[in-house]
């Protein structure tokens, strides 16, 4: 069975990150996807959906350090489902997505070179062109251990081309 999600969109604010009693790190945010189709007058609508992402320890401090209100990212994670009582008594549902991968696509201000996890771009080609093989850019990601409840994190490296879904 899988549970995954792949998202790319913009942070609606910037991530609100707490640490817990043990030391953990937890950061939330909200992304926003858009879409654009045609409806049935042939007029463009443009819809968006908003997202609550969840990252833990590694990622949130990630997060933290790196992501702001407005960034252009991608999130790799699982779909989860929760429910609480709000102060009133009443049940309340929430769906997440918990993040355990993140890619930053936008590019740092004031600098010709891609930001940790961006891409790169036409400015970053050599010169003369060349057909080289172009680095894909690494990705920063956390894996979770269930049996142990400990988390074990990957530290920046290469992600394939075959690793990207499109």
């Amino acid at each position: 069975m899988v549970n995954k999600v792949i998202l790319i969109g913009n942070l609606g604010k910037d991530p609100e990150v707490r640490h817990l009693d043990n030391g953990a790190a937890v950061a939330k945010f909200s992304l926003a996807t858009n879409e654009s189709y045609k409806d049935k007058s042939g007029e463009w609508v443009q819809s968006t959906e908003w997202h609550n992402i969840i990252m833990w320890r590694f990622l949130a401090e990630r997060a933290e350090q790196y992501l702001k209100k407005g960034s252009s990212i991608f999130v790799e994670g699982k779909l989860t489902h929760r429910k609480y009582q709000d102060k009133d008594g009443v049940d309340r549902y929430v769906t997440e997505v918990v993040a355990n991968n993140f890619r930053m696509l936008d590019r740092r201000e004031g600098s010709s070179s891609s930001v940790p996890g961006g891409f790169p771009s036409a400015e970053d080609a050599p010169a003369p062109y060349q057909e080289t093989k172009v680095q894909t850019a690494p990705a920063i990601s956390g894996t979770t251990t269930a049996s142990a409840g400990t988390v074990t994190s990957q530290s920046v490296g290469e992600v394939e081309d075959d690793d990207l879904p499109f």
